[in-house]
């Protein structure tokens, strides 16, 4: 039997848990805030996984096979005592996060364990303490390595990506677009005003740029098309960063944003729109 551990058991975490529990895997479920299980609504129906949320390291059982990471990208430093407890040589560590800097970021408390990165396509949303609603079932998209072979068997639904590379920088290009939801206070139907479509295709332009600088296949015909994306919509879709700022919590905002204008720095690729708006979701972050 597989052990898995899943550390950060929000929405993406209980619902990665729940999807590791059907394939009959062994779990630990480590987070900030204790439960006595999770339960995880989809299509209908209601699945529990068993915990208790463990808070405090010192409490995990065994070193596992698997750690499924979901805590966002500017928590993985405060996971990083589950991740010492957690990993040996022959853990591998998935990263459920946004982002294209996985490896680099959590790299440095995973060990020796083996770090794969992943793409997460998933809509789902909390509807009370440990109680996730899965409205779109998960994508999950790994590199093509052999670390990686093993946790699409576990992980259903999960794909191996030849060009991981270029499937990363289309979330993040999704992802730092979303960025000016937080900086209008508006859902998704903002995207339908003109004058916001047009900072939004900057935007995605100077990200699809720095992609394709880091060696993705990203033409600029992408921006196009996920502004058709965005303003297609229901005109009250949020996001996670979105409902971060509206709870006051801290923001995903250096992985999803911060990235683009730090990486278009480093290749001399300009990044105009970048270099004004994440100043402002820094601030906004506090």
């Amino acid at each position: 039997m597989t052990r898995v551990a899943v550390v950060g058991p929000g929405a993406i975490g209980a619902t990665m848990a729940a999807v590791a529990a059907r394939a009959g895997a062994e779990l630990v479920l480590c987070g900030r805030t204790p439960h006595d299980r999770l339960i995880v609504e989809r299509a209908g129906a209601s699945e529990v996984v068993p915990g208790p949320v463990l808070t405090d390291p010192v409490a995990v059982p065994w070193r596992a096979d698997v750690v499924l990471l979901a805590v966002k990208a500017h928590q993985t430093e405060s996971a990083a005592p589950f991740l010492i407890a957690l990993c040996g040589p022959g853990t591998t560590v998935v990263v459920l996060q946004n982002g294209v800097e996985q490896r680099a970021l959590v790299g440095p408390f995973a060990g020796a364990a083996t770090v794969v990165p992943a793409v997460v396509w998933i809509a789902t949303e909390t509807i009370g303490p440990g109680h996730v609603r899965v409205l779109e079932e998960a994508r999950v998209l790994l590199p093509d390595e052999p670390a990686a072979h093993a946790i699409v068997a576990l992980l259903e639904g999960a794909e191996l990506a030849a060009d991981f590379v270029t499937e990363a920088w289309r979330k993040l290009t999704v992802n730092a677009v979303a960025g000016l939801m937080v900086l209008a206070g508006r859902r998704s139907a903002i995207f339908r005003r003109d004058d916001v479509a047009s900072v939004a295709r900057a935007l995605a332009l100077e990200t699809l740029a720095v992609a394709r600088a880091e060696g993705a296949d990203l033409p600029d015909s992408v921006a196009d098309e996920l502004l058709d994306w965005f303003a297609a919509l229901l005109p009250d879709a949020g996001t996670s960063i979105l409902a971060d700022r509206e709870a006051g919590r801290p923001l995903e905002w250096d992985a999803r944003n911060g990235v683009v204008a730090r990486l278009g720095a480093r290749h001399g690729v300009p990044t105009p729109v970048s270099d004004v708006i994440v100043p402002l979701l820094a601030a906004a972050s506090g």
